[in-house]
């Protein structure tokens, strides 16, 4: 029965796109919001309008912000062919009219499923049901799917989310395909055939260097989430990323915390996906995500994630190749006390250890070359590399520069 119906919507399917993902939906890091990591099930359709409407009055649709992402547990039932439903109490007007919702306020909508027969809330998962599912969210206009890894014993990850790719190419319908199998099997090899980004870690928690054990699993704070990172920038550029999980950026840590974490996922190129609460933001978490000198860092054309430099007790330096010859350059302090640093350019050969750039790797030659410096946080500029960088960082905080590159060859 199941096999007839998918047969009478041929004409929902692009047969030749099968077997390939759609391409140049993700030459930038994706920017959005999504609403696990405020709301988990607590969720509905008139708390989607608002947060759409609040992403268009708070400056994020302006600032470059795309995707309203809804997780987990929008679901209903299947019906008696096999189609998923959205839950009619919670989203009585169904998800194509919250699709166009969202698209006439120049947003895109996003939705959430799972290779298992479960999702990690306890709906109805995609397994058997990839190509039926793919066909409806072609239908309700679905622009982002977040596809999880719960409940998949037996299952091998490759193998699913190369069946819901496929499933995906053959609706028709471009759609961003987010790997949510958090690094358990090193999507990083695999991913970028598949989709689009994928996690590279467990669950992301509002704390500044913890783990939340869970029995089974952790939650993860921001330092250990950007540690688990090392050894994978060279897997990651323009329409293949590294996802080291939604932000938390406005759920409680303190602004130094914010502004860091803003600054570290903006370094290493990963998707900026908010998961506060947009109704009642903060203004200096507004300021925080839609910053646009730091957003501008995070997607540079070049695609490249940044890589750490340097090592000073609690404090990392880190450089980021932009195009044009820039740099991004963060001072990272983990301590809890206040440090003092001193960059003295001319004795500091910084070039990067993955990429090369036109057949050669980036390489700044300060010794060689100036720059002018430019405080991207504190908005001002900070002089030219002429002379070595001192500054005072606190705590938990960062200190984040643009370098342009104005001379060359000097003696």
């Amino acid at each position: 029965m199941k096999t007839i119906v998918i047969l009478a919507l041929l004409p929902f399917v692009s047969l030749s796109a099968l077997a390939d993902k759609f391409e140049g939906l993700a030459l930038s890091p994706p920017m959005g919001w999504n609403s696990w990591n405020t709301f988990g099930c607590d969720i509905d359709e008139g708390l989607i309008k608002t947060i759409a409407d609040k992403m268009v009055a708070s400056g994020m649709r302006d600032a470059g912000y795309q995707y309203v992402n809804i997780d987990d547990c929008w679901h209903g039932e299947r019906d008696e062919n096999g189609f998923i439903q959205p839950d009619k109490t919670r989203f009585p007007s169904g998800i194509k009219a919250l699709a166009d919702y969202v698209h006439n306020k120049g947003l895109k909508l996003g939705i959430y499923s799972d290779a298992g027969d479960k999702t990690c809330g306890g709906r109805p998962g995609s397994n058997g049901h990839e190509y039926q599912d793919a066909i409806q969210y072609a239908r309700w206009g679905i622009d982002y799917l977040k596809y999880d890894w719960c409940n998949t014993e037996n299952l091998s990850a490759p193998g699913a989310y190369r069946t819901m790719r496929d499933a995906l190419a053959a609706a028709g319908r471009p759609v961003v395909l987010s790997i949510c199998e958090w690094g358990d099997n090193k999507p990083w090899l695999w991913g970028k055939e598949m989709g689009h980004l994928w996690r590279t870690t467990g669950d992301i928690i509002n704390c500044w260097d913890c783990e939340v054990d869970h029995g089974s699993w952790s939650s993860w704070g921001i330092l250990r989430i950007l540690d688990m990172q090392q050894g994978l920038r060279q897997y990651a550029g323009p329409d293949h990323w590294n996802d080291p999980d939604m932000m938390e950026v406005g759920n409680g840590m303190s602004e130094h915390e914010d502004r860091a974490h803003f600054s570290i996922w903006a370094m290493l190129a990963a998707p900026l996906i908010a998961g506060n609460d947009l109704r009642s933001m903060s203004k200096s978490t507004q300021k925080i995500l839609t910053h646009s000198e730091v957003i501008a860092v995070n997607q540079d054309a070049l695609g490249v994630q940044a890589f750490k430099y340097k090592t000073q007790n609690d404090v990392e330096i880190w450089f980021k190749p932009l195009q044009d010859k820039q740099w991004a350059m963060m001072i990272l302090n983990r301590g809890d006390k206040k440090a003092g640093v001193s960059f003295d350019w001319r004795n500091e050969n910084v070039v990067d250890p993955d990429f090369p750039g036109n057949g050669q790797f980036y390489t700044a030659g300060f010794a060689n070359s100036r720059y002018k410096i430019f405080d991207l946080w504190a908005n001002k500029s900070a002089g030219t590399t002429k002379s070595s960088l001192r500054v005072s960082v606190e705590p938990h905080a960062v200190k984040l520069y643009r370098l342009e590159k104005i001379t060359s060859e000097i003696h």
